[in-house]
């Protein structure tokens, strides 16, 4: 977790490295993109589970610093987020920062109650964070770059 403040509380984020036997990824609609199975198995992959910014200040782009800077903190080589598909505003905000939508997980919902539970509809995002232009530009080719390789 990484908490902003100035004199009050401003925001913060939370998340955890993806295990590397890619149970963040079960549910995901058709096969998961090989550079993003491979850094999951290698144990690169952090996800960003919480972000939250309170709405009152004053420091735009905090939301995404903050998560910049928790990736960075984690070493991690590729960022990777679940956000409701009935979310669109959420969504927009993450691609707006750089992330990449992958496609859908399906994921039960944990609603209580007689009724079966219904699927949730997830939208995969990642976040590359190796070096040079192909990185940014696809998430598979991630695996050949220098900085899926973790730190000593």
């Amino acid at each position: 977790m990484l908490i902003a403040e100035n004199t009050a509380f401003a925001g913060c984020v939370y998340g955890f490295p993806v295990r590397r036997e890619g149970t963040w990824w079960r549910g995901f609609d058709g096969p998961l993109p090989r550079g993003v199975e491979q850094l999951t198995a290698s144990g690169h992959v952090f996800a960003i589970t919480e972000t939250l910014v309170h709405p009152h200040t004053d420091a735009p782009g905090l939301a995404r610093r903050l998560q910049q800077r928790l990736l960075a903190d984690h070493h991690a080589s590729l960022g990777a987020t679940l956000v409701d598909q009935a979310d669109p505003a959420a969504c927009d905000a993450f691609l707006s920062w750089g992330w990449q939508d992958i496609g859908t997980v399906r994921r039960p919902s944990d609603h209580p109650g007689p009724r079966p539970p219904v699927a949730l509809v997830l939208r995969a995002l990642v976040l590359p964070l190796g070096r040079g232009p192909s990185a940014a530009a696809h998430p598979d080719g991630l695996a050949h770059e220098n900085r899926t390789q973790r730190p000593d």
